[in-house]
């Protein structure tokens, strides 16, 4: 895999492309990855790609968002496979644990 050559970004337009990739429904870590490959640096650029998103209430905070996405495949899955017992007490646990991830991400 080549090396993309580096590109300058004024913060305008790199607050707009970060935008643009939390429209697609990326999460921050997701979008740092996919400006690298574009050869855009966010440690060049002042502001966090997480701290952009907030001031425009698109941040998601991506350790829920996977718990989140990892329940819904497991309960697509229960209800495939209704026998499945080990299937259901991953459920409870998977629940269990969003909970956990929220009652966390509230206090701080």
């Amino acid at each position: 895999m080549q090396k993309a050559k580096s590109q300058k970004l004024s913060e305008g337009e790199y607050e707009q492309r970060i935008l643009e990739l939390a429209k697609a429904g990326l999460t921050s870590e997701k979008m740092g990855e996919k400006l690298r490959q574009e050869g855009i640096h966010p440690k060049e650029h002042n502001k966090k790609i997480s701290k952009i998103l907030k001031e425009k209430n698109l941040y998601i905070n991506p350790d829920l968002k996977n718990v989140g996405a990892k329940l819904e495949r497991v309960k697509k899955h229960c209800e495939k496979n209704k026998q499945d017992k080990r299937a259901k007490k991953e459920v409870d646990r998977i629940f269990a644990q969003t909970r956990k991830l929220k009652k966390y991400f509230k206090q701080l």
